[in-house]
């Protein structure tokens, strides 16, 4: 065997393992990727069984009360209440309202901390739906993967639909229906504007805001979505859920 053989052969064997590596991790990502299709696929037809989120509140034993309601059993106050307090524009954008993540960027970055985040609705979906709470550029990464997927297999109707059906509305409280009944005794079916509102002022920290009897900048939170509301019926920001 030649010298230019010998080398060759022993890049072979040296490099050998890397490529088995780099085989192995392409595999991963290609059966990551179609898993994560078929999942998401079947959620636009299936209700989510259940969320990371859930199963902590399980684990802790707080239980978990929910109760899976059509967007069309749920008045259309509730779905703009939630634009009007987590994402205006979510009819306009693809999944991501890049104008909202500067603003919160610059509010941030002058406030020295996280005093607000830039996620839409639908990155909230994907979060609640598919993933975990918490921060992290993993966690991240994955969530903007959702949000494409969602984005793309779903409809605004659907996306709309999972999300105020587990979010988590109060401690082990998930969905628009299982609050509406936990804070004022009926149905999302029948929640005025004010009680529509009030559950919306919850949603960003379910577990330390009351739905009832709101006070200090809970109760002024759910004033500001309500006249936001407004602005949201008016200008016809929700027609994609009509």
């Amino acid at each position: 065997m030649g010298n230019r053989a010998k080398r060759r052969s022993k890049a072979r064997r040296r490099h050998g393992p890397v490529r088995r590596a780099l085989f192995f991790l392409a595999k991963l990502v290609l059966a990551f990727v179609l898993v994560s299709v078929v999942w998401v696929g079947v959620y636009r037809f299936v209700p989510p069984p259940i969320t990371a989120t859930m199963v902590g509140d399980m684990i802790s034993g707080r239980g978990v009360t929910k109760d899976w309601t059509a967007l069309s059993h749920i008045d259309p106050d509730m779905p703009r209440a939630a634009m009007a307090g987590e994402d205006t524009r979510f009819c306009q954008h693809d999944g991501f309202d890049y104008e909202a993540i500067r603003k919160a960027f610059e509010r941030n970055e002058k406030a020295g901390r996280v005093v607000r985040g830039g996620s839409t609705i639908s990155q909230q979906t994907a979060k609640n739906a598919f993933l975990w709470q918490g921060g992290g550029y993993f966690r991240k990464g994955l969530e903007a993967w959702f949000t494409f997927l969602i984005e793309t297999l779903w409809t605004k109707q659907r996306i709309m639909t999972v999300y105020l059906n587990v979010a988590e509305t109060g401690i082990g409280t998930y969905g628009v229906e299982a609050g509406a009944q936990r804070y004022f005794g009926h149905g999302a079916g029948t929640l005025s504007r004010r009680e529509a509102a009030q559950i919306a002022a919850v949603l960003p920290l379910p577990k330390r805001r009351a739905g009832t009897a709101p006070t200090g900048f809970t109760r002024r939170y759910g004033n500001t979505i309500q006249r936001r509301m407004g602005v949201i019926r008016r200008g016809g920001l929700d027609s994609c859920l009509r």
